[in-house]
């Protein structure tokens, strides 16, 4: 390299050095490229993305590529700079470490900070081009000694057992993709984002998380008077009542308000009517999973059941419009709302919400494998029921109890959360 002018040797590491910039960059856009956005460009046809696609099919070849190419510019790079150093300062055994030194330094910052850099930020803008790069010339060139590099490197993974041929392509499970789905706030309305996050959330709900529990179900006692029963049918706000006979576990059928009101004016109006109209009771195993019920509700074209326990008592109701605000949240908006955020950024929150509501409404992470509302979650923490002014930490949730009554908590303030 003697007869080699200096200025050539430079322009010769100008490139080397940009040579190794461009396969550490591209390594680093290859590798970190979203493999999900690359699997829609690719169905969008874009040339490039198909590229890349192809490449990261055997990411083990790719790799190989992309380093052989990397460590030849880096080692020509060396052995330029070596040379270049002993022709400035023949003799000089310092010059040799030197340049060793300002060559390292120089290698950092242009050929691997800053275009890997760069390549995580924006790995699109590197990633496509060079994919054609690679596919077309180098790999067909260079494909004999990557295939024998790869050889030994295959060799080298069986001793811990690592397979390449068995490498599955990238699959996401659901706390992952509910991760992404919480993420995507930007992308999507809070509204569609929580009913995305609510079909998810199906898998693992049962109806004894969503049911209306037993203390609360409104019906009718056909063992009550007609005088009695009659203003219950006109007052209803629920388009369906359960009819049974002294205790809700003797439920005996459904009653469709809308069929029954046109016959409580009628003289001689009786209980025979109203059994006369009844649809057939539906029970309901309590750990039914939700998206099975919301199933059988379809394909029975049913709305409403009983939802019982292993002993066959009843232990609360579920409704269709339950099974719905699973996804879509609540379905009518209610004056008398459960959570209330406070202007110092505490909340008020009804005791006797469903767990999984209040961590729908509030994002929250309160455990809902055992008691199901708040109240149940409390005095299961506390083993009795506190008093008002009692302030807890609750799973990591500061709280303080405003109201109880002698058999339950009626009213929590949130002080904090996590």
């Amino acid at each position: 390299m003697n007869d080699i002018p200096l200025s050539m040797l430079f322009g010769i590491l100008a490139i080397m050095l940009a040579l190794s910039a461009f396969f550490s960059g591209s390594e680093t856009a290859l590798m970190t490229l979203n493999r999900y956005r690359l699997k829609h460009l690719v169905k969008l046809n874009h040339f490039g993305a198909a590229k890349a696609h192809h490449l990261l099919q055997r990411p083990d070849r790719l790799i190989g590529l992309i380093l052989l190419c990397n460590n030849l510019a880096n080692t020509f790079a060396a052995s330029i700079t070596t040379v270049i150093a002993i022709r400035l300062f023949p003799g000089e055994e310092s010059a040799i470490a030197i340049s060793a030194i300002v060559l390292t330094l120089s290698m950092l910052i242009v050929s691997e900070v800053s275009p890997k850099t760069l390549a995580a930020i924006k790995p699109e803008m590197l990633a496509f081009p060079s994919a054609w790069i690679y596919t077309t010339p180098l790999l067909k060139l260079l494909y004999p000694v990557v295939w024998f590099i790869n050889l030994f490197v295959s060799l080298l993974l069986r001793l811990f057992r690592v397979d390449l041929k068995k490498h599955r392509q990238e699959t996401l499970n659901t706390d992952e993709l509910k991760s992404i789905i919480a993420a995507a706030e930007n992308l999507m309305p809070s509204r569609y984002q929580n009913m995305l996050l609510g079909i998810l959330n199906l898998e693992s709900a049962s109806v004894e998380d969503i049911m209306t529990p037993r203390h609360e179900i409104v019906g009718i006692d056909l063992d009550e008077p007609v005088a009695d029963i009659i203003p219950k049918i006109y007052n209803s706000p629920h388009t369906r009542l359960p009819v049974y006979k002294k205790s809700i576990d003797r439920v005996i059928g459904f009653l469709h308000i809308r069929k029954v009101l046109m016959h409580c004016g009628h003289p001689g109006f009786d209980k025979q009517d109203i059994i006369g109209l009844l649809s057939k009771p539906v029970f309901i195993p309590e750990s039914t999973p939700v998206h099975t019920q919301m199933l059988r509700f379809k394909n029975e074209k049913i709305c409403i059941g009983m939802v019982v326990d292993e002993y066959g008592d009843v232990q609360g109701l579920v409704t269709l419009d339950d099974l719905l605000q699973e996804i879509v949240g609540e379905l009518i908006t209610d004056e008398n709302i459960a959570v209330r955020k406070q202007s110092d950024g505490s909340y008020l929150v009804d005791a006797s919400i469903t767990l999984r509501e209040l961590n729908r409404i509030t994002q929250w992470e309160l455990p809902t494998e055992g008691p199901k509302t708040l109240n149940g979650l409390i005095i299961e923490f506390m083993e009795t029921i506190p008093e008002p002014g009692t302030r807890i930490n609750l799973h990591g949730y500061a709280l303080e109890i405003l109201k109880r009554d002698k058999n339950a908590v009626k009213l929590v303030r949130f002080l904090t959360s996590n």
